[in-house]
């Protein structure tokens, strides 16, 4: 089955601001679940490639790659900007990242330590903060604070799944 490019995907930001305890759950299960995915696969099959496209490790380094960008749209939104700052489309950060030369196990504990950093900071915020607004720039649709953790959440889902999808095609 074919599945949806990133970024051909559209997203309704509907659902109330009041979800935003659950969307941190979400958001703070990512790495542990990669972990789950993960484990005890060797080392020849997490940096296996299908083609050009990333590797099971790749993709999860991906992931790490993209906390510094969540983390400045945080500083974006606490700024009042009108516009979210843009991700590199090109993804320039993973390909020069080198996933595959270093350990899962390594990108696995710096994932979780930079996702905990951002659930830190989201802890501590009121919870009208959660309704701030912004523009994504790709998306050219207004962003909550909320809507953007969905969002990212999503994004992990979306390379998860990926990983998953190599994790059968591997075996």
């Amino acid at each position: 089955m074919s599945r949806i490019k990133w970024t051909d995907r559209t997203f309704d930001f509907s659902f109330p601001v009041e979800l935003h305890p659950e969307m941190l759950e979400r958001f703070r299960g990512t790495p542990a679940r990669a972990e789950y995915l993960v484990r005890d696969l060797p080392a020849a099959t997490l940096t296996r490639r299908e083609g050009q496209q990333w590797s099971i490790q790749e993709n999860i380094g991906h992931l790490l790659d993209l906390e510094e960008l969540f983390r400045a749209r945080l500083d974006d939104y606490d700024r009042g900007l009108d516009a979210l700052r843009a991700a590199d489309m090109t993804n320039q950060k993973t390909h020069g990242a080198q996933h595959n030369q270093s350990s899962m196990e390594k990108i696995l504990r710096a994932f979780r330590q930079e996702r905990g950093k951002a659930i830190e900071r989201l802890e501590k915020v009121e919870p009208w903060y959660f309704a701030r607004t912004a523009l994504h720039p790709r998306l050219k649709k207004p962003m909550r604070v909320v809507d953007m953790i969905y969002f990212q959440s999503e994004h992990d889902d979306y390379h998860l799944a990926r990983v998953s999808e190599l994790i059968h095609l591997f075996r």
